[in-house]
């Protein structure tokens, strides 16, 4: 017994450092081991920021105001996640396809086109994002008062999305290259800042000026904008995997043709997803007023919160499917996705279990108003029903993904989120007038679809042949 945890305790540590390894070669086990460890405790972080700000805020005067606000708002940021996501996959494909062919000067190169075009996008997105901040409130069904109050929270948020998206796109390449060590600490620097600042600047302690809400915004931006500095400064390391160089960046039309090429339809993918969501948070915020927005909006930052770590298994499953492909070894590609889904589905029965019976105490430590706290863990328990299914559809969309394949999961998407589940949750919700809960129920119902979907085009296999 004491051996097998001292050999954990190692597997552990081997994960965490930013040390190269070749995951074409070995055990599969430990492969996954080594990738999914540091992107768990990546996206664990990633998570954070999804519940600190709304902890803080959730304890403001006028709480389900600030509660709206921070939901809404982060609702619309979900389609600049949505680029970044997109991004993000195009860089980590590219690279780990290119690295398992033996080419990190190739994969070099590709990441400085990555992170090219990533910037332009992000600041023409933040530009519109600044101008147009009230109107995207007005948009998503918020009250005069939430405006009023949330519109300078918006602005902020949305004026940094070039931190946004660099930080998503540079861990995408760290990935890509095999070092999710090096995105992890990333997160941990982001993550760790958000959640220092977060109260001093929103309650005002020492010299920290109380800026309310919009403190909350301002520890978030300054968070993810030291992560993309600490990114950078090991990214143009010479000692890093990945030798990029300032010549690199000129831009190469083959090199951006082919990101966008597998980007394109990936951010499409995730804008369906993200639009779904964003139509039901509207769905809610009209049939159920701010209270039920707030609630639901609770329950949705703690099930990202509990949701993203399985998308750091899936993200492992992603990078050895490229790899492997690249290194002809499509076998072992398969086997690691099925491998990555077997732990995947384990892990979703424990948060189904958790969202079941403690839906409540977990919406509580959030807010006291009985209202919100109703709604919040009703949301919960039946979202979380198709959490297990959610997790075997996160892993094969992520594997079709990872071989370049983003066509067929942004066909998925878009069959299941916008023909199948927000007509459903606007019938349920509008026409049949059951209020919220028709929206709730209408997510789990087409995660069931998606994970069906998913396994089915996985099987079929064509992704194997996918180029990149």
């Amino acid at each position: 017994m004491f051996q097998k945890t001292l050999k954990i305790v190692r597997l552990i540590k081997q994960s965490i450092k930013s040390d190269t390894y070749d995951y074409t070669t070995g055990n599969i086990k430990k492969a996954i081991a080594l990738l999914a460890i540091p992107m768990i405790l990546e996206l664990s972080l990633e998570s954070v920021f999804a519940l600190v700000d709304m902890y803080f805020v959730g304890h403001l005067p006028n709480a389900t105001i600030a509660i709206a606000t921070v939901g809404l708002t982060e609702a619309a940021v979900t389609i600049i996640f949505t680029i970044a996501i997109g991004l993000s996959i195009g860089a980590t494909a590219i690279i780990a396809r290119r690295v398992g062919e033996k080419n990190p000067e190739l994969a070099a190169q590709s990441a400085a086109q990555a992170i090219f075009i990533s910037l332009v996008i992000a600041i023409i997105t933040a530009i519109l994002g600044v101008i147009f901040s009230q109107n995207i409130l007005k948009i998503m069904g918020a009250s005069n008062e939430v405006i009023a109050q949330g519109a300078i929270f918006t602005k902020i948020l949305l004026g940094s999305s070039p931190a946004i998206v660099l930080l998503f796109v540079i861990n995408g390449i760290y990935r890509g290259a095999g070092n999710a060590a090096m995105a992890m600490k990333s997160l941990w620097v982001a993550s760790g800042l958000n959640i220092i600042l977060c109260p001093l600047l929103i309650y005002g302690y020492g010299p920290f000026p109380e800026l309310g809400l919009k403190g909350a915004a301002v520890a978030t931006a300054i968070g993810r904008s030291c992560g993309v500095i600490y990114q950078c400064y090991y990214l143009f390391n010479p000692k890093h995997s990945l030798k990029i160089i300032w010549k690199y960046f000129k831009p190469q039309l083959k090199l951006i043709k082919s990101l966008l090429h597998i980007s394109a339809p990936a951010t499409i993918q995730f804008f369906i997803q993200s639009g779904s969501w964003i139509v039901l948070s509207y769905f809610v915020s009209i049939s159920g007023g701010t209270e039920a927005s707030a609630g639901y909006q609770l329950a949705i930052r703690n099930i990202i919160f509990f949701i993203l770590p399985a998308w750091g298994l899936s993200n492992a499953a992603a990078t050895l499917v490229g790899q492997n492909l690249g290194a002809k070894k499509p076998d072992r590609a398969k086997q690691s996705v099925l491998l990555t889904t077997k732990y995947n589905i384990i892990f979703m029965s424990l948060v189904s279990t958790l969202f079941l019976f403690f839906s409540t105490s977990i919406v509580s430590m959030f807010t006291n108003e009985a209202n919100v706290l109703s709604v919040g863990s009703q949301a919960l328990q039946i979202v979380g029903f198709g959490s297990i299914f959610y997790g075997i559809a996160m892993v094969m969309i992520q594997a079709l993904n990872g071989a370049g394949d983003t066509k067929t999961p942004t066909w998925i998407n878009l069959i299941v989120f916008w023909i199948i589940q927000i007509p459903l949750g606007w019938i349920l919700t509008i026409y049949l007038n059951m209020g919220p809960i028709g929206s709730f129920i209408a997510i789990p119902s087409s995660e069931i679809l998606l994970a069906w979907a998913g396994w089915y085009y996985f099987k079929k296999g064509k992704w194997i042949q996918t180029q990149v």
